[in-house]
């Protein structure tokens, strides 16, 4: 990982240290335990395309043409609909994101690391994806919905949107059933380190 690379060109210190520990394949939890660097064996990875494996049901992709997407407008919101917080976001089980991560990721953001994907449905936010972007790879850290398909209309509006914009990872990190659903696979750790590496070495802008 070179200093040149531009996601880790004038950073400040806390925002360095979380660039390259996501470099390196880890990312933030706050299990109880204060806000750690934490790692899988196996990561979950969102294709980007429907011709590279992405899946969209046909009634899906009926009900997508009623989201339109917007990139870091409301970053607040989609950060406490991840949590929970936001009015009309289901309840979350456990609160990996404390105020502690919450504050990490508001700084993160203002330093131009940590993002939020938006997806609105007649004017109201719908659902979002909050993640770290990082040269040609976007780390999905949570995301959330408000409506039906609202977190699916987020995460496949972000897929086309990154692909479009000249990335090649879009980490999803840990798999579950509705993950699946939209063709998200794992890899393993070697695999990971290979991809991860390629795309931190392509430039593309969010």
């Amino acid at each position: 990982m070179a200093a040149a690379q531009p996601w880790l060109t004038h950073l400040d210190p806390l925002t360095r240290q979380v660039a390259r520990a996501y470099a390196q394949g880890a990312f933030l939890m706050d299990n109880g335990d204060g806000v750690q660097f934490y790692s899988v064996e196996e990561r979950a990875i969102v294709p980007l395309t429907e011709e590279g494996g992405l899946h969209v049901a046909r009634r899906l992709r009926r009900d997508l043409r009623h989201f339109t997407y917007r990139v870091d407008t409301n970053f607040d919101a989609v950060l406490a609909g991840c949590r929970g917080l936001l009015p009309g976001s289901p309840p979350r089980d456990g609160e990996w994101i404390s105020d502690d991560l919450t504050a990490i990721y508001g700084h993160l953001h203002a330093t131009g690391l940590a993002h939020s994907f938006e997806a609105y449905r007649d004017g109201e936010l719908a659902g979002g994806v909050l993640g770290l972007a990082l040269g040609g790879a976007f780390i999905a850290e949570s995301k959330f919905h408000r409506v039906t398909n609202g977190s699916k209309a987020a995460l496949i509006g972000l897929a086309g949107h990154l692909h479009d914009r000249g990335f090649t990872l879009l980490d999803a990190q840990i798999q579950n059933p509705h993950l699946q659903t939209l063709g998200v696979y794992e890899i393993g750790a070697d695999e990971y380190t290979r991809r991860l590496q390629a795309a931190l070495n392509t430039e593309a802008t969010l």
